[in-house]
């Protein structure tokens, strides 16, 4: 699954010895579908989701100026491949053998992530091994990154939300979406949907064009604290109770 959820653009981006201007300013993108909960809350500035409140902290504690801006996940996508935009917020297990590219470094861990096969509950026997995958048509999140994608045919549609709708319209049998996604429409859209097979399981890390090398230690370090104090755990702690997930297998 993609959700490229985070995307930088740089505007002006200057190290000497090291040490990065006060004055550097990045643009940063808001990627992933508006239906991305918990991670990414559009429209919502007080709760802007966990990524949507943890994103500035971290830029602020690497010293690096921000400007917030909205794309949609293709356009960041292309943009980000031909070096338009500098960095976003990914997990290596939705890339085939966790590889980013020869063109991207990464940060450390940040935030443990899952994806899962979800299906209604009478065709979950069907889809408990990620094998059962090949030759489908998978419902998936237009501009999102698969690790498998070309083992079955992609029926994207635009959000989480359209996912689990289209599994009740029976536009497609099986989709992937992040567990937390999942168990927020379904129960916002009153639709149930079962947790099948696990089909990726990681940590989100910043990945930055290998140009902008020298911004790792800097970024590292501001993980490295807000893990330490506790912000990281809060924010999730926050948005997980406030959406009130249930997760039973």
């Amino acid at each position: 699954m993609k959700r490229s959820i985070i995307t930088i653009s740089c505007l002006v981006l200057f190290f000497i010895s090291g040490f990065a201007f006060a004055d550097t300013a990045l643009k940063y993108n808001v990627n992933g579908s508006s239906s991305w909960v918990p991670y990414y809350i559009p429209d919502s500035p007080e709760s802007p989701g966990i990524l949507g409140e943890l994103v500035p902290l971290l830029l602020a504690k690497a010293n690096i100026n921000n400007e917030k801006h909205n794309f949609p996940p293709r356009r960041t996508n292309y943009a980000l491949d031909n070096g338009w935009l500098d960095f976003d917020f990914v997990s290596p297990s939705w890339f085939p053998n966790n590889d980013l590219g020869e063109l991207f470094v990464q940060s450390s861990a940040i935030i443990a992530i899952e994806e899962y096969i979800i299906t209604l509950a009478s065709n979950a026997k069907d889809w408990q091994h990620n094998d059962n995958l090949k030759g489908q048509e998978i419902g998936t999140v237009g501009g999102y990154l698969y690790h498998n994608d070309s083992e079955f045919t992609r029926v994207d549609f635009t959000s989480e939300k359209d996912l689990i709708k289209a599994l009740y319209k029976d536009r497609v049998k099986a989709a992937i979406s992040g567990d937390l996604p999942a168990l927020y429409w379904a129960k916002k859209l009153n639709c149930p949907v079962t947790l099948a097979a696990l089909h990726s399981k990681g940590h989100l890390v910043m990945r930055l064009r290998k140009e902008h090398v020298a911004l790792l230690p800097s970024i590292n370090a501001a993980i490295a604290e807000l893990q330490s104090n506790g912000t990281i755990d809060r924010i999730i702690d926050k948005y997980t109770q406030q959406a009130i997930f249930e997760h039973t297998k």
